[in-house]
């Protein structure tokens, strides 16, 4: 049963929201009254006793940040609640950039949105782009001021502008928030190192090793290479910081609810700058816990639902995409289960998909990726995942042990084969990737490149092997379109829809030479993206392919992501079945990881109602044979319907 607000809340908010009108003052109490309950349940989960004061603390902040929001912002809030599933339409479609490498700035980037919605982008991704520390920044997660745009990229008041040009043309705009550490430049932490008691408490501060060295004892190295341990001294401060990523990157104290309180005021900021989905990074990290890895604990969901109540009520167009990447069996919580389901992230990233979508194209078979995908929990049907190819990171290979022995493999040896494949280090690999922190005593060994070298089209080209660039070609298409018919929210990360290449120089630019994940985030090539209209090029064929998928994707509501994907049964090795049973009929989506004809059973086609089937991406009807098979062509995707709605 919901529970009101106590009267001190209420006559605190009244007070702020004085001069709204009041209509808008009920409609804020509304909101409260709905949302209440969900963010003192998860308060109190983290700081008991206090819960009920940090609470008001929190509906205050929340009430200003309302009182302040455009009209326009406002409105968007309407249509939002009116269209709870709008992240979940299969109109959605994503893409990723740095807004310096794709454009030069913000500005800039407002010229480039036909290009986006070319592609039938309508969900943009800029990466860090709020201030960070001079330097080595880890590509803007090391962040120096949460109020503020990288000067090179314009201010605030240039965020806001291309966000309003962004709306106007149906894309949503996409901002990380880093919640695990600031920069050491950082306000905070120059107050902490100041000596003021308030900000030191912001922060994990030790005398000495002993409590740094308890933890170290079950914490992982994320940057084994460049940033060895979890803890950095700091003369100013007297102690030891604790540091996950970087000695520059201070992690926060979540168990301090005045950090809670910041992080919440950041949130209502971006909200007002028109951003609509806060991306929270390194979300996984945020709690710790003596004794474990400082990952995944029970808290972190508490966090991430008090985070979500208290922006319901302040600006409830805005979405929360978890960056949790870890291991399979994780991966469901971020999306919400138990006490926590529907309540916390609308999107998390399908981290195991992608890491399945590139052991598939490496051994052209299917099983181990079916028995990992139908093994996963069902996620709630409110929330969603973000499916992508790649992205900005590295590729580690996060597959299950037990998925591997599952289907005879050992999951030790699987990963080491994936990393030499990915290398071009195994006999017969046209794979051009680098290993990104290769870890002698766990044989970790993670992968950097760009869809084209992974997939073999930069070997293909460099080799003038035509045949060999239509078969990367089509492993790029392959691998886009599982992405866009598994059925979440599809990204693709910038350049990847052009076959762009490893970025030769990556090195060369000050900061990036101990980082090879520079080679796969290469600057925007705009002579090479005007040849996407050249036919015959591997530009033309990426970009059209992609487009296509995106454009017959919006048209299919069987991919609305409240429907499941699940896994059929493999009777051929080289094929992975998913049927997506919608009210309007089942979606039968098969690929071909091979680069032979593979059948699919005509018996399984009649047991799903589609015998005579249209396949969505080409319009043409599938033929069963009279060896009672249908046949798939070489890295072929077959999106099969009983027909195909009209563009809506």
């Amino acid at each position: 049963m919901t529970s009101s607000a106590p009267g001190t809340v209420t006559s605190a908010c009244a007070s702020v929201l004085a001069d709204v009108s009041p209509g808008r003052r009920e409609l804020f109490e509304l909101r409260l009254h709905r949302w209440w309950d969900d963010l003192l349940d998860a308060l109190t989960s983290l700081y008991g006793d206090i819960a009920q004061d940090v609470a008001a603390r929190l509906v205050v902040l929340a009430a200003a940040a309302y009182r302040d929001r455009d009209p326009e912002l406002h409105r968007l809030d309407e249509r939002r609640i009116l269209e709870p599933d709008w992240l979940q339409s299969p109109g959605m479609f994503g893409y990723a950039t740095y807004a310096d490498r794709f454009a030069g700035s913000l500005e800039a980037v407002g010229g480039r949105i036909d290009y986006l919605e070319e592609l039938g982008v309508t969900f943009l991704h800029l990466m860090p782009l709020l201030r960070p520390r001079e330097g080595d920044n880890d590509g803007g997660y090391a962040v120096a001021s949460y109020r503020e745009v990288r000067p090179d990229l314009g201010s605030i008041e240039d965020l806001k502008a291309l966000s309003k040009l962004l709306r106007d043309r149906g894309i949503s705009l996409v901002l990380d928030l880093v919640l695990n550490h600031v920069a050491k430049e950082h306000d905070w932490a120059e107050r902490a190192r100041a000596g003021d008691r308030h900000y030191r408490d912001y922060f994990y501060v030790y005398p000495d090793r002993t409590e740094p060295d308890r933890f170290e004892a079950t914490l992982p190295e994320v940057f084994p290479d460049f940033a060895p341990g979890n803890f950095t001294w700091d003369e100013a401060l007297g102690g030891w910081v604790w540091t996950t990523f970087n000695a520059w990157q201070w992690d926060v104290n979540w168990a301090n609810p005045d950090v809670f309180c910041e992080y919440a005021d950041i949130i209502f900021f971006l909200a007002n700058a028109g951003v609509e989905v806060v991306r929270l990074d390194a979300i996984a990290f945020t709690w710790k816990r003596l004794g474990t890895t400082c990952q995944n604990q029970p808290e972190v969901h508490a966090l991430t639902q008090a985070l979500r109540a208290i922006a319901k009520i302040a600006c409830p167009a805005v979405a929360f995409k978890a960056e949790a990447i870890v291991g399979p069996r994780d991966l469901v919580q971020y999306l919400g289960q138990g006490e926590h389901h529907g309540k916390v992230s609308d999107l998390a990233y399908h981290n195991s998909l992608m890491v399945q979508a590139w052991s598939m194209l490496a051994t052209h078979d299917v099983r181990l990726t079916a028995h990992a995908l139908a093994a996963l929990p069902p996620v709630p049907s409110t929330a969603t995942w973000i499916a992508y190819l790649r992205c900005h990171d590295d590729i580690g290979w996060a597959i299950d042990d037990g998925d591997a022995a599952a289907v005879g493999l050992n999951g030790f040896a699987h990963r080491a084969f994936l990393s030499d494949w990915f290398t071009g280090a195994f006999p017969g690999s046209t794979a051009r990737g680098l290993t990104f922190q290769a870890n002698g005593s766990t044989g970790d060994r993670r992968i950097s490149g760009t869809a084209a070298a992974l997939t073999g089209l930069d070997a293909a080209r460099a080799a003038a092997d035509e045949a060999g660039i239509d078969r990367a070609i089509a492993r790029v298409l392959l691998g886009h379109a599982l992405i866009a018919g598994f059925g979440g929210l599809p990204v693709i990360w910038s350049g990847d829809e052009l076959g762009m290449a490893n970025d030769p120089r990556w090195a060369a630019e000050p900061g990036h030479e101990d980082d090879n994940r520079w080679v796969h985030r290469p600057r925007m090539d705009w002579e090479l993206a005007a040849r996407r209209h050249t036919p015959g090029t591997p530009e033309h064929l990426v970009f059209q392919g992609i487009s296509h998928i995106a454009r017959t994707r919006a048209r299919l509501p069987h991919l609305h992501a409240s429907v499941p994907s699940t896994v059929l049964g493999v009777w051929d090795p080289g094929v992975l079945l998913l049927a997506r049973r919608h009210p309007v009929g089942t979606m039968l989506a098969a690929y071909n990881v091979t680069d032979s004809w593979r059948p699919v059973p005509g018996w399984v086609l009649r047991q799903e109602g589609l015998a005579g089937a249209i396949e969505a991406l080409s319009g043409r009807r599938v033929r069963i044979e009279s060896d009672d098979n249908a046949w798939l062509p070489p890295y072929a995707v077959w999106w099969l319907v009983d027909h195909i709605p009209p563009h809506a």
